[in-house]
Protein backbone atom coordinates (compact mmCIF):
# COMPACT_ATOMS: atom_id res chain seq x y z
CA UNK A 1 0.00 0.00 0.00
CA UNK A 2 1.02 3.24 -1.15
CA UNK A 3 -0.14 6.25 1.47
CA UNK A 4 -1.28 9.55 -0.83
CA UNK A 5 -2.49 12.39 0.24
CA UNK A 6 -6.19 11.49 0.42
CA UNK A 7 -7.90 11.62 3.87
CA UNK A 8 -9.19 8.78 5.49
CA UNK A 9 -9.48 6.77 7.99
CA UNK A 10 -7.33 3.58 8.74
CA UNK A 11 -7.87 0.49 11.26
CA UNK A 12 -5.19 -1.40 11.65
CA UNK A 13 -4.88 -4.91 13.23
CA UNK A 14 -2.08 -5.26 15.47
CA UNK A 15 -0.39 -8.82 16.36
CA UNK A 16 -2.31 -10.51 19.02
CA UNK A 17 1.00 -11.60 20.49
CA UNK A 18 4.07 -12.61 17.79
CA UNK A 19 5.16 -9.35 16.30
CA UNK A 20 5.99 -11.29 13.06
CA UNK A 21 2.01 -11.50 12.19
CA UNK A 22 2.13 -7.68 11.42
CA UNK A 23 1.51 -7.04 8.05
CA UNK A 24 3.22 -4.77 5.54
CA UNK A 25 0.74 -2.86 5.08
CA UNK A 26 0.29 -1.94 8.93
CA UNK A 27 3.66 -1.75 9.11
CA UNK A 28 3.72 1.08 6.23
CA UNK A 29 0.61 2.68 7.74
CA UNK A 30 2.15 2.81 11.27
CA UNK A 31 5.59 4.57 9.79
CA UNK A 32 3.69 6.92 7.62
CA UNK A 33 0.06 8.26 8.84
CA UNK A 34 -0.02 11.88 9.75
CA UNK A 35 -1.85 10.76 13.11
CA UNK A 36 -1.45 7.51 15.16
CA UNK A 37 -4.62 7.08 17.89
CA UNK A 38 -3.53 4.84 19.72
CA UNK A 39 -5.53 2.73 22.45
CA UNK A 40 -1.90 2.47 24.57
CA UNK A 41 0.63 4.90 23.27
CA UNK A 42 3.63 3.04 25.17
CA UNK A 43 2.34 -0.15 23.87
CA UNK A 44 2.26 1.24 20.01
CA UNK A 45 5.52 2.42 20.78
CA UNK A 46 6.85 -0.87 21.99
CA UNK A 47 5.33 -2.10 18.81
CA UNK A 48 7.45 -0.24 16.50
CA UNK A 49 10.68 -0.36 17.85
CA UNK A 50 10.29 -4.44 17.60
CA UNK A 51 9.18 -3.67 14.22
CA UNK A 52 12.09 -1.31 12.98
CA UNK A 53 9.71 1.38 12.34
CA UNK A 54 10.20 5.11 12.92
CA UNK A 55 6.40 6.80 13.76
CA UNK A 56 6.82 10.03 12.20
CA UNK A 57 3.20 11.23 12.68
CA UNK A 58 1.90 12.43 16.00
CA UNK A 59 0.78 9.67 18.09
CA UNK A 60 -2.51 10.53 20.88
CA UNK A 61 -4.43 8.31 23.26
CA UNK A 62 -7.50 7.10 22.17
CA UNK A 63 -9.49 4.36 25.16
CA UNK A 64 -12.65 3.62 25.97
CA UNK A 65 -12.72 6.69 28.06
CA UNK A 66 -11.80 9.60 25.70
CA UNK A 67 -12.74 8.03 22.28
CA UNK A 68 -16.04 10.23 22.01
CA UNK A 69 -14.23 13.41 23.23
CA UNK A 70 -11.59 12.93 19.88
CA UNK A 71 -13.67 10.30 17.25
CA UNK A 72 -14.68 14.41 15.78
CA UNK A 73 -11.12 15.43 16.13
CA UNK A 74 -9.46 12.93 14.45
CA UNK A 75 -12.23 12.61 11.55
CA UNK A 76 -11.71 16.41 10.97
CA UNK A 77 -7.32 15.74 10.23
CA UNK A 78 -9.12 13.09 7.88
CA UNK A 79 -11.45 14.99 6.17
CA UNK A 80 -8.64 17.77 6.18
CA UNK A 81 -6.79 15.62 3.86
CA UNK A 82 -4.73 13.66 6.32
CA UNK A 83 -4.28 9.81 7.06
CA UNK A 84 -5.33 8.48 10.55
CA UNK A 85 -4.11 5.08 11.95
CA UNK A 86 -6.44 3.45 14.52
CA UNK A 87 -4.53 0.99 16.49
CA UNK A 88 -5.61 -1.03 19.66
CA UNK A 89 -3.27 -2.68 22.05
CA UNK A 90 -3.62 -5.94 20.04
CA UNK A 91 -6.10 -7.37 17.22
CA UNK A 92 -9.00 -5.83 15.11
CA UNK A 93 -9.80 -2.00 16.43
CA UNK A 94 -13.80 -1.85 17.16
CA UNK A 95 -13.67 -5.48 18.26
CA UNK A 96 -14.15 -5.13 22.09
CA UNK A 97 -11.89 -2.61 21.40
CA UNK A 98 -11.71 1.51 20.80
CA UNK A 99 -12.14 2.02 16.99
CA UNK A 100 -16.29 1.84 16.84
CA UNK A 101 -17.44 5.83 17.00
CA UNK A 102 -14.34 7.00 15.04
CA UNK A 103 -15.65 4.66 12.78
CA UNK A 104 -19.58 6.27 13.19
CA UNK A 105 -17.93 9.41 12.63
CA UNK A 106 -15.85 9.09 10.02
CA UNK A 107 -19.40 7.06 8.21
CA UNK A 108 -21.62 9.98 9.40
CA UNK A 109 -18.96 12.27 7.36
CA UNK A 110 -18.37 10.73 4.79
CA UNK A 111 -15.01 10.60 5.43
CA UNK A 112 -13.77 7.18 3.88
CA UNK A 113 -12.52 4.21 6.37
CA UNK A 114 -10.41 1.51 5.20
CA UNK A 115 -9.11 -1.94 6.87
CA UNK A 116 -5.82 -3.00 7.23
CA UNK A 117 -6.65 -6.65 8.05
CA UNK A 118 -4.79 -8.77 10.30
CA UNK A 119 -4.66 -10.81 13.95
CA UNK A 120 -7.82 -11.74 15.51
CA UNK A 121 -7.78 -13.27 18.74
CA UNK A 122 -11.63 -14.34 17.90
CA UNK A 123 -10.79 -16.45 14.79
CA UNK A 124 -7.59 -17.80 15.89
CA UNK A 125 -9.50 -19.40 18.76
CA UNK A 126 -11.97 -20.36 16.76
CA UNK A 127 -10.19 -21.53 13.98
CA UNK A 128 -8.44 -24.02 17.13
CA UNK A 129 -11.44 -25.34 19.46
CA UNK A 130 -12.31 -27.94 16.98
CA UNK A 131 -16.11 -26.59 17.18
CA UNK A 132 -17.91 -25.89 14.14
CA UNK A 133 -16.93 -22.58 12.44
CA UNK A 134 -19.85 -22.20 9.52
CA UNK A 135 -21.63 -19.79 11.90
CA UNK A 136 -20.42 -18.37 15.15
CA UNK A 137 -21.02 -15.22 16.84
CA UNK A 138 -18.88 -13.08 18.86
CA UNK A 139 -20.13 -12.18 22.76
CA UNK A 140 -17.38 -10.29 24.22
CA UNK A 141 -16.74 -10.29 27.84
CA UNK A 142 -19.27 -12.23 30.16
CA UNK A 143 -20.70 -9.17 32.74
CA UNK A 144 -19.01 -9.45 35.68
CA UNK A 145 -21.29 -9.49 38.13
CA UNK A 146 -22.79 -13.32 39.15
CA UNK A 147 -26.44 -12.05 38.14
CA UNK A 148 -26.37 -10.33 35.18
CA UNK A 149 -23.66 -13.01 34.03
CA UNK A 150 -26.41 -15.67 34.74
CA UNK A 151 -29.01 -13.53 32.53
CA UNK A 152 -26.51 -13.33 30.18
CA UNK A 153 -26.10 -17.02 29.49
CA UNK A 154 -29.87 -17.80 29.92
CA UNK A 155 -30.42 -15.54 27.18
CA UNK A 156 -28.50 -18.35 24.70
CA UNK A 157 -29.66 -20.75 25.89
CA UNK A 158 -31.10 -21.51 22.37
CA UNK A 159 -28.49 -20.15 20.60
CA UNK A 160 -27.17 -22.19 17.65
CA UNK A 161 -24.19 -21.23 16.70
CA UNK A 162 -20.49 -21.18 18.21
CA UNK A 163 -20.01 -18.32 20.79
CA UNK A 164 -16.37 -16.98 21.66
CA UNK A 165 -15.82 -15.07 24.67
CA UNK A 166 -13.46 -13.22 25.70
CA UNK A 167 -12.30 -13.51 29.67
CA UNK A 168 -9.92 -12.09 32.55
CA UNK A 169 -8.30 -15.53 34.17
CA UNK A 170 -9.34 -14.58 38.08
CA UNK A 171 -12.94 -14.81 36.21
CA UNK A 172 -12.34 -17.83 34.23
CA UNK A 173 -13.81 -20.24 36.42
CA UNK A 174 -16.99 -18.52 37.44
CA UNK A 175 -17.67 -18.01 34.01
CA UNK A 176 -16.94 -21.64 32.96
CA UNK A 177 -19.16 -22.70 35.99
CA UNK A 178 -22.02 -20.62 35.05
CA UNK A 179 -21.76 -21.56 31.64
CA UNK A 180 -22.27 -25.20 32.77
CA UNK A 181 -24.92 -24.32 35.11
CA UNK A 182 -26.70 -22.57 31.75
CA UNK A 183 -25.90 -24.45 28.89
CA UNK A 184 -24.88 -28.22 30.63
CA UNK A 185 -22.19 -29.57 31.88
CA UNK A 186 -21.62 -31.87 28.89
CA UNK A 187 -21.53 -28.91 26.15
CA UNK A 188 -18.42 -29.00 24.12
CA UNK A 189 -16.08 -26.02 24.63
CA UNK A 190 -12.48 -24.55 24.60
CA UNK A 191 -10.11 -22.41 26.41
CA UNK A 192 -7.18 -20.52 24.46
CA UNK A 193 -4.59 -18.58 26.12
CA UNK A 194 -1.64 -16.56 25.07
CA UNK A 195 -2.60 -16.99 21.78
CA UNK A 196 0.46 -16.63 19.41
CA UNK A 197 2.97 -16.21 22.32
CA UNK A 198 5.30 -18.28 23.50
CA UNK A 199 3.03 -20.26 26.18
CA UNK A 200 0.02 -20.58 23.67
CA UNK A 201 -2.13 -23.34 25.45
CA UNK A 202 -5.93 -24.45 23.99
CA UNK A 203 -7.46 -26.88 26.43
CA UNK A 204 -10.66 -28.68 24.77
CA UNK A 205 -13.83 -30.92 26.74
CA UNK A 206 -16.79 -30.11 28.36
CA UNK A 207 -16.94 -27.05 29.99
CA UNK A 208 -17.56 -29.07 33.26
CA UNK A 209 -13.86 -30.62 32.38
CA UNK A 210 -12.76 -27.49 31.58
CA UNK A 211 -14.36 -25.48 34.68
CA UNK A 212 -12.33 -28.37 36.47
CA UNK A 213 -9.30 -27.58 34.81
CA UNK A 214 -9.12 -24.22 35.44
CA UNK A 215 -9.93 -24.19 39.48
CA UNK A 216 -6.73 -26.46 39.48
CA UNK A 217 -4.02 -24.84 37.20
CA UNK A 218 -5.31 -20.99 37.47
CA UNK A 219 -4.30 -20.43 33.59
CA UNK A 220 -3.23 -17.15 33.37
CA UNK A 221 -2.80 -14.92 30.10
CA UNK A 222 -5.23 -13.38 27.56
CA UNK A 223 -8.21 -16.06 27.72
CA UNK A 224 -10.91 -16.52 24.74
CA UNK A 225 -13.84 -19.25 25.59
CA UNK A 226 -15.63 -20.79 22.65
CA UNK A 227 -18.42 -23.02 23.03
CA UNK A 228 -20.58 -24.76 21.06
CA UNK A 229 -24.20 -23.90 20.20
CA UNK A 230 -27.28 -25.59 21.22
CA UNK A 231 -27.16 -28.75 19.85
CA UNK A 232 -29.94 -29.69 17.35
CA UNK A 233 -33.22 -31.07 19.33
CA UNK A 234 -33.92 -34.90 18.35
CA UNK A 235 -37.56 -34.59 17.19
CA UNK A 236 -39.29 -36.02 14.90
CA UNK A 237 -41.63 -34.29 12.53
CA UNK A 238 -44.48 -35.55 13.57
CA UNK A 239 -43.60 -33.66 16.71
CA UNK A 240 -42.70 -30.94 15.18
CA UNK A 241 -45.89 -30.30 13.77
CA UNK A 242 -48.01 -30.86 16.56
CA UNK A 243 -46.22 -27.98 17.92
CA UNK A 244 -46.59 -25.85 14.96
CA UNK A 245 -49.87 -26.06 14.80
CA UNK A 246 -50.62 -25.25 18.89
CA UNK A 247 -48.07 -22.11 18.29
CA UNK A 248 -49.86 -20.84 15.19
CA UNK A 249 -53.11 -21.54 17.24
CA UNK A 250 -51.98 -19.13 19.71
CA UNK A 251 -51.35 -16.60 17.63
CA UNK A 252 -47.90 -16.64 15.99
CA UNK A 253 -46.88 -16.26 12.63
CA UNK A 254 -46.61 -19.97 11.19
CA UNK A 255 -43.37 -18.98 8.81
CA UNK A 256 -42.19 -17.91 12.27
CA UNK A 257 -43.00 -20.61 13.82
CA UNK A 258 -41.44 -22.99 11.02
CA UNK A 259 -38.28 -20.94 11.32
CA UNK A 260 -37.99 -21.05 14.82
CA UNK A 261 -38.35 -25.02 14.71
CA UNK A 262 -36.14 -25.88 11.67
CA UNK A 263 -33.13 -23.96 13.48
CA UNK A 264 -34.02 -26.14 17.10
CA UNK A 265 -34.50 -29.17 15.49
CA UNK A 266 -32.38 -29.55 12.70
CA UNK A 267 -35.37 -30.46 10.24
CA UNK A 268 -35.67 -28.66 6.78
CA UNK A 269 -37.10 -25.54 7.05
CA UNK A 270 -39.10 -25.99 3.64
CA UNK A 271 -40.22 -29.97 4.59
CA UNK A 272 -41.42 -28.88 7.73
CA UNK A 273 -43.09 -25.78 6.19
CA UNK A 274 -45.10 -28.66 3.61
CA UNK A 275 -45.98 -31.00 6.78
CA UNK A 276 -47.47 -27.59 8.35
CA UNK A 277 -49.34 -26.41 5.88
CA UNK A 278 -50.61 -30.13 4.59
CA UNK A 279 -51.93 -30.53 8.54
CA UNK A 280 -53.36 -27.05 8.40
CA UNK A 281 -55.40 -27.86 5.41
CA UNK A 282 -57.14 -30.58 8.23
CA UNK A 283 -57.93 -27.94 10.81
CA UNK A 284 -60.90 -25.65 11.20
CA UNK A 285 -60.05 -21.85 11.60
CA UNK A 286 -57.56 -19.31 9.99
CA UNK A 287 -54.18 -18.99 11.51
CA UNK A 288 -51.84 -16.20 10.92
CA UNK A 289 -49.23 -17.08 7.96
Amino acid sequence: MVLTSAGRVLLGATPIGNPGDASARLREAIAGADVVAAEDTRRLRDLASRLGIEVRGRVIAVHDHNEGERAADLVQVAADGGVVLVVSDAGMPTVSDPGYRVVAEAVAAGVPVEVLPGPSAVLTALALSGLPTDRFCFEGFPPRKGGERARAFQALVAEPRTMIFFEAPHRLVDTLVAMAHAWGDDRPAAVSRELTKTYEETRRGTLAELAAWAQETAPRGEIVVTVAGRPADVVGEEAAVAEALARISGGERAKDVVADLASTTGLPRRDLYNAVLRARSGTSGDAPA
